[in-house]
């Protein structure tokens, strides 16, 4: 932990808090810091996961003995989980004893959580690949596959090679293995790193003595720069001010299309054939606006602007993704075969036939296809889409039927428009180029008309993914059904439409479903949850549709939404010992979802000092919009169901919300 990070928590940990958390009366007590955090577990945790949470079957009260030997009683699951996270910030302090305010032990759940997440959570989550940071990236068990931790370099950037050779040679400790990636970085010669994949340097600071440019990370297993994860966790940054950190994530993602020719889905070798919906045109326009307007930002501008249209012609419009009969776009990664980045068993359900066939494990036909052995034409076609959903960032759902790379998607498409669009303003604008403008303008244009004619459902008022095999829309209702919303691309009618007929379907307790119930279907044992369908909640979602929404003039809706998610996120931090997670249950407003991959975020000792990324951004996000009667109510968690009536079929937009 950096001496920064602990000089927060120390200043925590004292009880400093906002006018709104600090009640009349500001009492503090001394006490022992390792001998009260034993005596408050032994009596409170009684699921022995070190945390205090509505689960335990404690007394739900404790007498905290000051050094005077008085007794103050602390009462209630949330004032016993805000005391254990006081005692474990001091602990973690290197402190014996501490000093515990009334202030600290009655926060209100929102501000803290607010709190915590502008002036802990970010610089817990920032990370440096230079001399400084790279020994805490290698130490990810991802990077680990042999005795070495493999970092890889990028061809066209010999400074770096060098510089982390250099690394390598005198700070044999770190065990790393720095490697240069060829010239061409071929398909083929990723699938031959398996069994020795690693971590991929960004950017480095110019200069004499380079430091790794900063980025900010999802949290708990991902420790890396994620593609998508990037513009939510950038308009989290805004909002808390740190534009340093917002123009940092820009930086890396100019680097790696410069370096490695797209955005990768993360900077791990296992990534290289990969991208992620590709939201850099917002990044960039979002992080300018709070530059300062002066020589320097208009050059860095003009340098995102080229990388800009480098990756949309190089990738998104390029084979295999633009799919030139339509006129529009799909996911698509370069590879083949598995990704080797999954966890032991994810693969099984599909294997099976094949291993039984063969009288064989699962993960013995595995094996195989890594090694390239037994090639079975349907296999490699189901890969082909398992990796296509990864890129689009939903992995998995079952939207697609686990056919991805067969659909023109409505969130690419709105993503490639905002693109176009994003161009054609920056160059008229900022650089005052209006025939250059014009151009990208009009293929913003075509884009649209595409759209409408494909994706759009008149008949249901939504859009929808457009199936090239079938030639069909898809009917899957989906959460990105609010993209071009936010895109700028439906019409005042659409949008109402949009409004009027998803929300009856996504709108659950906790905020909006990724998928409706019925898109999903029933699950068994065969077919089981994924957590990119119905009833799960997820930020990126959640804030393209406040916005989208907002864009139209939607406002009850945005709003309505938007303290859905954000009482769910605060009741499971005040029930939950301050737990911020990567998703949701929206049905039951609850992070218990065990779907696929758990529930990152959740699992911590004490207290959390991350969050995650998209989360942390869209609580920070949601709380500014609010208007103040409803900041108010959230204040006081109270249910959305108390102040709001669910939208249903047939309730006009505009006129589902009052309070």
């Amino acid at each position: 932990m950096t001496p920064l990070i602990l000089s927060l928590l120390l200043a925590i940990g004292t009880g400093a808090c906002s006018a709104q958390e600090r009640p009349a009366a500001a009492d503090a007590w001394e006490t022992p810091v390792q001998a009260t955090i034993d005596r408050l577990l032994a009596g409170q945790d009684t699921d022995r996961d070190k945390k205090i949470t509505v689960d335990d079957r404690g007394s739900r009260r404790f007498d905290l003995q000051d050094s005077s030997g008085s007794i103050h009683p602390v009462e209630g699951t949330y004032a016993l989980s805000l005391l254990l996270q006081e005692l474990s910030w001091a602990r973690e302090a290197g402190q014996g004893r501490v000093r515990i305010s009334s202030a600290a032990l009655s926060a209100n759940p929102v501000d803290r959580t607010s709190r915590l997440i502008r002036e802990v959570y970010w610089d817990s989550l920032t990370r440096t690949i230079d001399r400084d940071g790279i020994e805490r990236i290698v130490q990810d068990d991802k990077t680990v596959s042999t005795d070495r931790r493999h970092v890889y370099v990028p061809h066209s950037d010999a400074r770096a090679f060098d510089y982390f050779r250099d690394i390598q040679r005198s700070h044999p400790e770190y065990r790393i293995m720095v490697e240069r990636l060829p010239h061409q970085v071929t398909p083929r010669f990723v699938r031959s790193l398996d069994g020795r994949h690693g971590i991929l340097t960004l950017a480095l600071t110019d200069g004499p003595m380079p430091r790794g440019v900063p980025f900010v990370v999802p949290g708990g297993r991902f420790n890396e720069m994620y593609g998508w994860d990037s513009y939510f966790i950038t308009l989290g940054l805004l909002s808390d001010g740190r534009v340093d950190l917002a123009k940092a994530m820009v930086d890396n993602h100019i680097y790696q299309i410069r370096h490695y020719g797209k955005i990768l889905n993360a900077n791990r070798s296992y990534y290289l054939t990969r991208s992620q919906p590709p939201f850099l045109s917002s990044m960039l326009r979002e992080t300018y606006a709070s530059l300062p307007k002066d020589a320097a930002s208009r050059a860095w501008l003009r340098a995102g602007l080229s990388a800009v249209m480098q990756e949309y012609e190089t990738v998104w419009t390029a084979a295999p993704r633009a799919v030139a009969p339509y006129g529009l776009s799909r996911y698509h990664d370069d590879g083949t075969g598995p990704c080797p980045e999954v966890e032991p068993g994810h693969y099984d359900a599909i294997l099976t036939p094949y291993a039984r066939a063969r009288g064989v494990s699962p993960a013995d036909v595995l094996h195989g296809l890594l090694a390239g052995k037994h090639p079975e034409p349907r296999l490699a076609e189901f890969f082909v889409h398992d990796r296509a959903v990864r890129e689009s960032g939903h992995d998995t759902t079952y939207r697609f039927d686990n056919r991805t790379a067969d659909f023109l998607t409505v969130d690419l498409n709105s993503l490639l428009y905002k693109t176009e669009a994003d161009i054609a303003a920056v160059l008229e604008e900022e650089f005052g180029l209006k025939d250059q403008a014009a151009v990208w303008r009009e293929r913003a244009r075509l884009r649209r008309k595409r759209i409408n004619a494909l994706l759009w459902d008149e008949g249901r008022g939504l859009f929808f993914d457009y199936d090239i095999r079938n030639n069909s829309r898809s009917g899957y209702v989906s959460a990105t059904t609010f993209y071009p919303l936010w895109a700028g691309i439906a019409t005042d009618v659409q949008a109402r439409s949009v409004a009027k007929n998803a929300l009856p379907e996504l709108e659950l307790l906790g905020g909006l479903a990724a998928s409706s119930r019925h898109s999903r279907g029933e699950l068994s044992q065969t077919r089981p949850e994924r957590q990119w369908d119905y009833p799960n909640g997820w930020a990126p979602h959640q804030i393209l549709a406040w916005r989208g929404l907002a864009n139209y003039g939607l406002h009850q809706e945005a709003q309505r939404l938007t303290y859905r998610w954000l009482w769910a996120i605060a009741k499971n931090a005040r029930d939950y010992n301050g737990t911020v997670p990567e998703k949701l249950d929206v049905e039951k407003a609850s992070h218990k979802v065990f779907a696929e991959y758990g529930n990152v975020g959740t699992k911590f000792s004490y207290i959390t000092k991350e969050g995650f990324g998209w989360m942390n951004a869209s609580f920070q996000l949601g709380l500014k919009s609010l208007p103040p009667e409803l900041s108010d109510r959230l204040r006081a968690l109270t249910p959305p169901d108390s102040l709001f009536q669910r939208a249903a079929p047939g309730i006009p937009a505009s006129g589902s919300s009052s309070l």
